[in-house]
């Protein structure tokens, strides 16, 4: 039970967290990993060196700190890890184990004289608190995943029934359920959790669902990263027959209703959740601007796609830039990065538009001041990290 005295402690650590939480959690994550090797699949490792998964939980950690006595106000940060958490199916059992090596971070890391008894005691309570919150919502997702038409808890056997390179860098694998039974909808913009046994080591990754849902298959379209382990496998190993072992869809980025106008603005492999969410929008006849912006027409992958369902559907405008055009490239739009100006242009006249955007963080960071600036509503703009989140600095 987290008592008055419990959230008075947690919150005066909150200062001490600030100057050194990034650190706290890097100690966090070498004790979990180097003695824990059971969860090692559920985190990327390219995100531990590169600090990106340091910083995110930092950053939540500071974040519950700080509201430990109001947890309204995390707004949508709970949902967001309890859809992460389910797309790596973390179970209850996990729980203690990082709350063990969390407690034991905080002990070593501040040291005995600051993290005392009390101290830890109260963390301790904090973090139960919070297992218990999240423990109890993802039991609710795995519960509705499997009792919905097609679903299924835990992980599912499916077939590659097709293969497609979409660019140079990008390929698509259609899926379907290797049991021949029903296969599950889900909502434009989700993702699937895959796990992999890659040279006798288990990894988990999520991906996009690039195609709307059909009742036959899903698509994942899967950008070969440099030095990607789990991408070039399936870029390199991965062929027509195969078997992949997928998680129910997941995820909180989705196009949510309305009849307002549609902008859909992606960079590199952002466009693939903003396909699906095409697809879900064009028969209601709303207005859709899709904007995508590629290095050049190589690794510009589903342009001849977009051309014609821009050909079938007058309310659709497709726009296209390049920022690095190869002589013998097809015509862009723009020419370099996407600049306020061109984005001004290729909107609706009126900005009461909902927009969507997804690619590199810098990228996502200007689209988010850009359509300030135009005087798009903040709340009617929307984005995803496909990694740990982290905030868009502006």
């Amino acid at each position: 039970m987290l008592s008055a005295q419990h959230r008075a402690l947690v919150k005066a650590t909150v200062p001490l967290l600030e100057t050194g939480g990034e650190a706290l959690t890097r100690h966090f994550y070498r004790i979990m990993l180097g003695e824990h090797p059971e969860v090692r699949p559920l985190f990327n490792q390219a995100h531990q060196a590169s600090g990106d998964q340091p910083r995110a939980l930092a950053n939540g950690v500071l974040m519950y700190a700080r509201h430990i006595d109001r947890l309204e106000a995390l707004g949508p940060l709970v949902g967001q890890i309890v859809q992460k958490h389910v797309s790596l199916q973390v179970l209850p059992e996990q729980y203690p184990i990082v709350g063990a090596c969390l407690l034991r971070a905080i002990r070593e890391v501040l040291g005995e004289e600051i993290a005392t008894d009390e101290v830890i005691a109260a963390w301790a309570a904090a973090y139960q608190q919070l297992a218990d919150l999240l423990i109890g919502a993802e039991e609710e997702v795995y519960a509705a995943s499997a009792n919905q038409p097609g679903g299924w808890r835990g992980t599912r056997s499916f077939e590659v029934a097709r293969r497609v390179s979409e660019s140079d860098e990008i390929v698509s694998f259609h899926l379907r359920p290797a049991d021949g039974g029903a296969l599950a909808d889900f909502l434009p913009g989700q993702y699937i959790g895959l796990r992999l046994v890659i040279d006798g080591e288990e990894v988990r990754r999520n991906y996009s669902l690039s195609a709307a849902p059909n009742g036959r298959d899903y698509r994942i379209s899967v950008k070969r990263e440099a030095g990607g382990k789990v991408s070039g496998y399936l870029h390199e190993q991965v062929k027509v027959g195969d078997r992949l072992e997928l998680f129910p869809p997941a995820g909180e980025f989705v196009l949510r209703p309305s009849r307002k106008p549609l902008a859909l603005i992606t960079a590199g492999v952002g466009i693939t959740p903003a396909l699906s969410m095409l697809e879900a929008a064009l028969p209601s006849g709303r207005p859709v601007h899709f904007i995508h912006c590629a290095r050049h027409a190589g690794v510009h992958a589903f342009r001849d796609w977009l051309d014609e369902q821009a050909a079938k559907h007058p309310q659709l405008r497709h726009y296209v830039c390049y920022s690095e055009p190869r002589p013998d490239d097809r015509a862009a739009d723009a020419i370099g990065l996407l600049n306020r100006e061109s984005l001004a242009d290729w909107l609706p006249a009126e900005r009461d538009l909902d927009a969507y955007f997804l690619g590199p963080k810098p990228f996502m960071a200007l689209m988010k001041r850009h359509l300030r600036e135009l005087g798009v509503p903040e709340g009617q703009c929307h984005y995803e990290f496909f990694g740990p989140a982290s905030a868009l600095d502006n």
